[in-house]
């Protein structure tokens, strides 16, 4: 039984679809059905969305194979936690504009 596996792709289900209601509430927002029309903001919750939906699914099937293959359950939750902050890492980055700095400005 993969109970570990399990909690942490349902904890990595609720940060996907909080990324999907960014998503859909930017494109309500600025009124845009399909691509970003331009919105930075829009752009980066689409590819903090995309990059998740890319990068996660292996990470469980990893995480799910080290289950399977009798490992501890600490030894699966370590992965398993270390992919679902790095997650939240990313969105959190993604989503905040880069600061212009002082020098860049005087370039």
């Amino acid at each position: 039984m993969l109970l570990v596996t399990s909690i942490i792709a349902a904890t990595l289900t609720i940060i996907f679809i909080k990324l999907s209601f960014t998503v859909i509430g930017l494109r309500r927002k600025n009124k845009v059905g399909l691509g970003s029309g331009g919105h930075e903001d829009l752009e980066r919750a689409i590819r903090t969305q995309g990059n998740f939906a890319e990068y996660v699914p292996i990470g469980i099937i990893l995480i799910a194979c080290l289950e399977l293959n009798g490992a501890p359950w600490w030894l699966v939750a370590i992965p398993g936690i270390s992919l679902i902050i790095g997650r939240l890492i990313h969105a959190k980055g993604m989503n905040t504009p880069p600061r212009i700095s002082a020098s860049a400005c005087l370039e």
